[in-house]
């Protein structure tokens, strides 16, 4: 079974954010591996919902975990986080999410050789489409993700 180690807590993550993947979110605190340590978003950005900015948190999480920190022979692509589950509980004063994903994904060479296989056969009469895809269904590796996210601020 493949494992994917959790990212260093002792790292800005807004700052990591931001030099990663060119965006600037507002946040603070740990990568949400467990209540005590949670993202904490301080404000939503322009035009985003709660549940897109936690999604879109959650699909760096599982880039970082499971591509970026990877050895290439490693990596995983076409990952994608499906939230499953979502409770919201009050400790003292802070107001944090719980949600859980469920996140899948490919081997990344695994992966490619898919693509170029459909790009390639798409089309065609002799491109079993439907066979294309379940292989690519048995190739997918799944996992559940629980992410914490302190939303005190946003009240």
């Amino acid at each position: 079974m493949t494992t994917f180690t959790q990212l260093q807590e002792n790292t800005n993550i807004r700052e990591l954010i931001h030099a990663t993947f060119d965006v600037d979110l507002p946040l603070s605190g740990g990568w949400g591996y467990t209540k005590a340590s949670p993202m904490v978003i301080e404000a939503l950005p322009e035009g985003m919902t709660l549940v897109q900015l936690e999604h879109m948190l959650t699909s760096i999480r599982a880039h970082l975990e499971m591509n970026i920190t990877q050895e290439k022979t490693d990596r995983f692509a076409g990952i994608n986080a499906n939230e499953t589950a979502r409770e919201q509980s009050k400790d003292t004063k802070e107001l944090v999410d719980k949600v859980i994903y469920k996140i899948t994904a490919i081997q990344e060479t695994l992966y490619n050789t898919f693509i170029k296989e459909y790009k390639e056969g798409y089309g065609k009469e002799e491109f079993d489409l439907a066979a294309h895809f379940k292989k690519r269904e048995e190739s997918t590796l799944t996992r559940n993700s629980t992410h914490y996210f302190q939303v005190s601020k946003l009240t």
